[in-house]
């Protein structure tokens, strides 16, 4: 039987008039289970026209911030603090000021400079960590390069030093792109409750080469795993450019990565491996597919893994599930991958208004008893909550094979 999912009648978040970094888009959260509590955590993606930093003759830029909120009630309801950003981009301009202080204590590029997007909330070995699409300057009104007649703002704010050339500096080549880079921060859970957010995130490293290709839905899996005779973190991404990646020149459109390291440093080095995971076969996923959300370990050696496919832009983004199981002394491989898209903007509020690609995007997903509860972005611009039982789900997804 088909898994009955049920959604929020209604955003549980969405943008708030008057708050400069929230005022024109809320969505894309992450949550997390607070172990000593019922309570349900949450750090959601927020934008507005942040005129602090307009420059003349250029529209607004538009930096992403990361904002916190907490629910009481398992999702239903949620309470937002939308005083300040939980974590907010340190927005300069000028090359030797891009620099911030790692978990180490060393002074490393700052790749989270101009955007902090889309976080993914997770524990692995019992700590919290957070990776989040990052940019290093943010861009003007992006959305108006969907419209017609279309408008590129993406590239107001990269500043002139980016064209010069020094060297093989992989910092200075990802600049000239401004690409997606995933960082990932170690966090405190009690300070983030306590929204003592200049203690609660520790910037660890990146996990992505901003310089190979433009790289996100990046998390990892919860445990280390054997694979090539060593004990090593497992990363799911998404590189835009696949075909810089092994079995690449397959697949040819965006598609769901694995990489294997023994330190999360070696992520975005040449000391990671990778593998292909899955990419697209079925008619909504026809223009790339991504992980959602880190894997949910479901028995001894499988895992569940939410994913999203894009059809186009007019069909947009929509999310279904697969099961993959771990292997001795090798990357996972997918056992069983469901053929339809489970969920999908149905409700008024989940349609498009101001942004015209129809998009569902699910980025939060926890068990909590019985029960899988998500959290997802609708039309690029809200927050809503889904929660479907997790067993019915396994069950309806295991009826299919790898595909």
């Amino acid at each position: 039987m088909k898994p009955h999912f049920r959604y929020s009648p209604q955003p549980v978040l969405e943008p708030v008039p008057g708050c400069e970094w929230a005022s024109q888009m809320v969505l894309n959260p992450a949550i997390i289970h607070d172990p000593a509590s019922d309570e349900l955590h949450m750090l959601f993606r927020a934008s507005g026209p942040w005129s602090h930093k307009r420059k003349e003759g250029k529209h607004d830029p538009y930096p992403i911030f990361l904002g916190y909120a907490v629910s009481r009630d398992l999702g239903q309801t949620w309470e937002a603090d939308f005083t300040r950003p939980a974590l907010a981009p340190a927005l300069n301009e000028e090359l030797d000021d891009i620099f911030i202080t790692d978990i180490h204590g060393n002074r490393v590029r700052d790749y989270a400079n101009g955007c902090i997007e889309d976080p993914r909330l997770f524990l692995v070995e019992d700590e919290l960590y957070l990776s989040v699409a990052c940019r290093l300057f943010p861009p003007g009104p992006y959305w108006l390069i969907d419209r017609a007649p279309f408008i590129d703002t993406r590239n107001d704010y990269v500043p002139d030093w980016v064209t010069e050339t020094v060297g093989n500096d992989p910092f200075r080549a990802a600049a000239r792109t401004n690409p997606t880079v995933t960082v990932l921060y170690k966090v405190d859970l009690g300070m983030l409750k306590a929204r003592r957010y200049e203690e609660a995130f520790r910037y660890v490293c990146p996990l992505t080469e901003g310089h190979v290709s433009d790289n996100r839905d990046v998390f990892l899996f919860p445990e280390r795993m054997r694979i090539d005779g060593k004990r090593q973190y497992v990363m799911l991404h998404r590189p835009m450019e696949p075909a810089l990646f092994p079995q690449g020149s397959q697949v040819k459109k965006p598609s769901i990565y694995l990489a294997a390291a023994e330190k999360l440093e070696d992520f975005a080095t040449d000391r990671a491996t990778h593998r292909l995971l899955a990419t697209s076969q079925f008619h909504w996923e026809d223009n790339r597919i991504g992980a959602s959300w880190a894997p949910i370990k479901i028995s001894d050696q499988e895992w569940l893994v939410s994913y999203h496919g894009k059809k186009d832009s007019h069909f947009g983004y929509t999310q279904s599930f697969m099961i993959v199981r771990e292997q001795d002394n090798d990357f996972p491989v997918v056992t069983h991958r469901c053929p339809e898209r489970l969920m999908y903007a149905q409700q008024a509020w989940e349609m498009p208004t101001d942004y015209p690609t129809p998009c569902l995007f699910t980025t939060g997903g926890i068990i909590v008893k019985d029960e899988l509860i998500m959290s997802y972005g609708a039309a690029d611009q809200k927050v809503g909550m889904a929660w479907v039982n997790v067993a019915e789900l396994v069950a309806y997804v295991k009826q299919f094979d790898a595909g």
